[in-house]
């Protein structure tokens, strides 16, 4: 089992990172959800519930029937609030090389930069869009917790635009052109990396989750298993290292 992680810099996604701000007091208070669809191969499932009080999101997420172990340790599942672009998720015309994979690059005019990560505890900041130690681990998980809400996921989630997306794909699961192909965004990683799994609007409504999966555009599709994962928005990602895929993360030296 590798032991040592740090973080490996990449350079920031085309659709950028919106910068954060003070949020402003919000006139009203209201509740979004989403059930998420599967792209590019993904087996996994997720309904989220975003309440907004005052300045404050409490969020409640729940993840099923993802990848259960990577590295024999808990596979971390990382993911975000994207906003900025169209508040769609991908469909298949955004498939620009046709490997048959929609990668992190081609989704990103549909969903956006990263505006909040959902992380389990801490930083929901996109600067902490790359941290696996504040990720969902294992098979299925629940991230419940309340946090201030950015004014820039504030004003996407009341716009229509804020779009929940997963990413993390298992080669195994792609055509053979896309398992071969390398990432857009870190040519030393396969495409699988750092390609969306995962992905649903976020839309106003009542506090009770919507029947039936999203509406993306995309057919649903089954896989199982996994071997890396990545993020949006100043990525980083799973190294090849001496044939072994290892995870790295910024020391505090670093990060500065």
């Amino acid at each position: 089992m590798i032991k040592t992680l740090r973080f490996m810099a990449v350079p920031t996604l085309a659709m950028g990172v919106l910068a954060l701000s003070g949020s402003p007091a919000m006139a009203a208070d209201q509740s979004y959800q989403s059930t998420l669809g599967q792209l590019n191969g993904s087996s996994g499932s997720a309904t989220i519930e975003v309440h907004v009080t005052g300045n404050e999101a409490q969020v409640l997420l729940n993840v099923s029937d993802m990848p259960a172990t990577f590295m024999d340790m808990p596979y971390p599942h990382v993911q975000h609030i994207h906003g900025g672009a169209q508040g769609t998720c991908p469909d298949p015309s955004a498939d620009k090389d046709g490997d048959q994979v929609i990668s992190t690059t081609e989704g990103a005019p549909f969903y956006g930069g990263v505006l909040t990560t959902l992380s389990t505890s801490g930083d929901t900041s996109p600067a902490a869009a790359a941290d696996i130690n504040l990720a969902g681990k294992g098979a299925a998980y629940t991230i419940d917790r309340t946090f201030e809400l950015n004014a820039e996921t504030k004003a996407a989630l009341e716009a229509g635009t804020a779009v929940v997306v997963v990413h993390g794909l298992d080669p195994a699961t792609l055509s053979p052109a896309g398992a071969a192909a390398k990432s857009d965004l870190a040519p030393e990683l396969p495409l699988a990396a750092t390609s969306p799994a995962l992905c649903g609007t976020l839309a106003a409504g009542q506090v009770e989750m919507p029947v039936g999966g999203a509406d993306t555009g995309v057919a649903q599709e089954t896989g199982t298993g996994t071997r890396a994962f990545a993020i949006g928005g100043g990525l980083a990602l799973i190294a090849l290292t001496g044939g072994a895929y290892v995870v790295r993360r910024r020391t505090a030296e670093s990060a500065g």
